[in-house]
């Protein structure tokens, strides 16, 4: 899902293969985007593919009148954020899709005029200083930005509805991107009567020694946040909960029902990057990012695997089958 080595290029799909006179070049160079995520940015890249979608809706083909400098960063290496984000802007790149909170950190100390498209799960934009409100950022960030109360009552609920008696829940995270989630799943959690066990990990080698406890401790569930972290390591977490018999739900659909875990809900991944392309290809036609509302996630999927739950000794109410979107068998 996110690459272990960097990814830095331009993609043109031929178009800078082909060879052509300077002043043709000069008097058609198509604009420049930025890329600067811990996703990858390839053809077969079902998040980049989404990306590219957005932009074809609005006439942009990449290669033909639109190209992407991407610039992925190596796993665990936080720094070259900054390095790639510098880089971008020394481009005199046109728009820059940062993909993650780290990405938007770098990407808005390089530049405060270049526009810029984020989508992050993790950070409150307003609270951060990138935008001056959701209806009109004001600046030159815009994007889309998860609304985590909503989601973490609805991950809960799914997990009581699976076990009934359902009382203690560990909450995996980063506490360097999640402090926001962690304080709105335990607001959740109190509503529905929960206590919350907070496993606060910063590295993967930490992941399996917090779940070991939080089941030493009795906990019944474990609710994975979202965070690069996390994201690397859905198949640790999921084999993890179900060595320690603990029923799972983390954000990331479907990745992590497919890793194992027994339940994913969270955002459309694909849905939100078509919508940032469709936001880039509106800025590259002239709108200006401080007039394009944040967006949040208006499309949530919810998948079940019925092999994780057959292996727990779990029934999955008929109910909750009928609302999932997608059943592993």
């Amino acid at each position: 899902m996110i690459p272990r080595r960097a990814f830095i290029g331009i993609l043109g799909f031929g178009l800078l293969a082909e060879p052509r006179c300077a002043n043709a070049q000069a008097s058609a160079k198509p604009p420049l985007v930025g890329w600067l995520s811990g996703f990858a940015a390839r053809g077969d890249s079902l998040f980049f593919k989404a990306f590219t979608d957005g932009l074809r809706e609005f006439g942009y083909v990449i290669g033909q009148n639109v190209l992407v400098d991407t610039r992925v960063p190596e796993r665990d290496k936080l720094e070259q954020y900054q390095d790639f984000a510098r880089q971008l802007v020394a481009q005199s790149v046109a728009v820059i899709v940062a993909a993650n909170p780290d990405s938007l950190e770098a990407v808005t100390k390089a530049t405060r005029t270049i526009p810029v498209v984020g989508l992050d799960l993790e950070s409150d934009p307003v609270a951060r200083g990138w935008v001056a409100s959701l209806a009109h950022p004001g600046g030159n960030v815009t994007g889309f930005f998860l609304d985590i109360p909503e989601m973490s009552g609805k991950q809960l609920q799914f997990l009581q509805e699976v076990k009934a008696s359902l009382a203690r829940v560990a909450v995996l995270g980063d506490p360097r991107v999640n402090d926001l989630q962690f304080r709105s799943t335990n607001v959740a959690a109190r509503g529905a009567g929960l206590v919350i066990q907070s496993l606060r990990v910063r590295n993967s080698s930490e992941i399996q020694h917090a779940i070991a406890e939080a089941a030493r401790q009795r906990a019944d569930a474990l609710v994975a946040l979202t965070s690069p972290l996390v994201a690397y390591s859905l198949r640790l977490i999921a084999d993890a909960a179900l060595k320690h018999r603990l029923l799972a739900i983390c954000p990331f659909v479907p990745d992590f029902a497919e890793a194992g875990g027994l339940l994913a809900y969270g955002p459309d991944f694909p849905d939100l990057f078509r919508r940032a392309g469709a936001y880039v290809a509106t800025i590259l036609k002239g709108t200006n990012p401080r007039d394009l509302a944040v967006q949040r996630p208006t499309k949530f999927e919810l998948v079940i695997n019925l092999k994780t739950a057959k292996a727990l000794g779990l029934t999955i109410p008929p109910s909750l089958l009928l609302r999932a979107d997608q059943v592993i068998e």
